[in-house]
């Protein structure tokens, strides 16, 4: 590919009769490189991201986000906290399709520089559970998939069996993963609107002098959809600082019926990205895949303390090690039972899934404790020695809470500014 920025900015007139392009420059964040993208300043000011691709698996990724785009109607979007990218237009350029969008500004993060307590942890709770508040109608209007717990339980059976089929899956976690889709108490959820799999790079964020780091932007709408909401959850362990403070405050946002496994099949989504890897080189005959995959199979199931989903290894270096090597394999929707991978020509940064191994998202209390956290903090005043002791407490908590204003701030220096790729 690699078409010039001038090239693609050009064809953005085709999508947006009448756009009058002043100036043009390259799109990156850093990514694998599926698209050619650039951004097209135009004579009035405003600037357009435009994103072409030329493989089928990414035009289909470019057409999903089109249709989920436009799908977000003003009433839509006047429910989110943050701005989602406006559908402009698709234009063709030569034999490959183009999407044009609005592009976002901010800054993007990686999942292990998001640092704990209030900031850009909490405003990404708030933001995935305001995703999973919208109406179903947005979605089963739009004619985007739509899947109750018991297909969503289906397809993870289909791939537990196709990946096991290779002969290549550690029996341990065979025996895992069957038995998590064997309980029936992990599959009583109802459905709702996510993105089919949140990234952090997925948020866009601008600092607030008040608050830090806050979410003004949702990007990667392409895997739009009604399923489980624990698929946007499975990265929270590529956050290991900020996992708990993101989880707590998505429970306190949500306004959804409790859901005490949600971390559990967090924690299975995750691993399965290793059964998808492996399944997806099988079907290509590629050695090099299915040897890569096997690997981390083979140190995630060795860092494995017990086979109950339920129990969380929180410091096993298998598992670490395992967890930490998830970010090889590339980004992918989540469209039900076709595990194939979106491309072979991956970045390490990329993955959304890279990490939910090994920390808190995975415990079924998890919710339940830290939503008991976020509601205590008020010690009793029995007496004088009492009151002296709330207002240290308070004191502390306040000294912590600046600390973690300013840890959140020097993460958002290093941040890239970056926009609505």
């Amino acid at each position: 590919m690699a078409r010039s920025a001038f090239t693609l900015a050009a064809a953005v007139t085709a999508a947006l009769p009448g756009a009058e392009v002043a100036g043009a420059r390259a799109l990156s964040a850093g990514g694998d490189g599926r698209f050619d993208s650039a951004v097209a300043t135009l004579a009035d000011g405003r600037e357009l991201a435009i994103r072409v691709a030329d493989a089928d698996d990414t035009a289909r990724e470019l057409a999903s986000e089109a249709l989920a785009l436009r799908a977000l109607t003003s009433g839509a979007r006047a429910i989110l906290p943050f701005r989602a990218p406006e559908y402009i237009g698709e234009t063709r350029l030569g034999d490959s399709r183009a999407l044009v969008t609005e592009l976002l500004d901010g800054f993007l993060v990686d999942a292990a520089d998001i640092p704990a307590g209030r900031g850009a942890a909490v405003s990404m709770g708030r933001a995935i559970a305001a995703i999973h508040a919208l109406p179903a109608s947005v979605v089963r209007t739009a004619g985007l998939p739509a899947r109750s717990a018991d297909e969503v339980r289906a397809e993870i059976r289909q791939l537990v069996d196709r990946a096991a089929s290779t002969g290549r899956v550690p029996a341990r976690l065979t025996v895992r993963w069957r038995e998590a889709t064997d309980d029936d108490e992990l599959w009583r959820f109802e459905s709702a609107v996510t993105l089919g799999g949140v990234q952090a790079t997925s948020f866009l964020f601008t600092d607030d002098a008040t608050e830090g780091p806050q979410v003004t932007g949702v990007i990667g709408w392409h895997g739009l959809c009604l399923g489980d909401p624990a698929v946007d959850l499975a990265w929270l362990s590529t956050a290991p600082n900020a996992a708990a403070d993101v989880q707590a405050a998505y429970t306190a946002a949500s306004g959804r019926a409790p859901d005490a496994a949600l971390g559990v099949r967090a924690r299975l989504t995750a691993e399965l990205e290793f059964a998808r890897w492996l399944v997806h080189g099988d079907a290509l005959r590629r050695p090099d895949i299915v040897d890569d995959a096997a690997a981390l199979l083979d140190s995630l199931a060795a860092g494995l303390r017990d086979d109950d989903l339920a129990v969380i290894a929180e410091r096993g270096d298998g598992v670490d090690s395992a967890l930490a090597a998830l970010d090889r394999v590339p980004e992918q929707p989540s469209t039900g039972v076709d595990t194939s991978m979106q491309t072979d020509a991956y970045n390490p940064e990329d993955l959304w899934l890279e990490t939910a191994e090994a920390e808190p998202v995975g415990d079924p209390h998890a919710t339940e404790d830290l939503t008991a956290l976020a509601d205590s903090g008020v010690l009793p005043r029995d007496d004088d020695r009492a009151d002296r002791g709330a207002r240290a407490s308070e004191d502390a908590d306040e000294a912590s809470e600046d600390e973690a204003q300013r840890a959140a701030r020097a993460a958002l220096q290093r941040w890239t500014n970056s926009s609505s790729e």
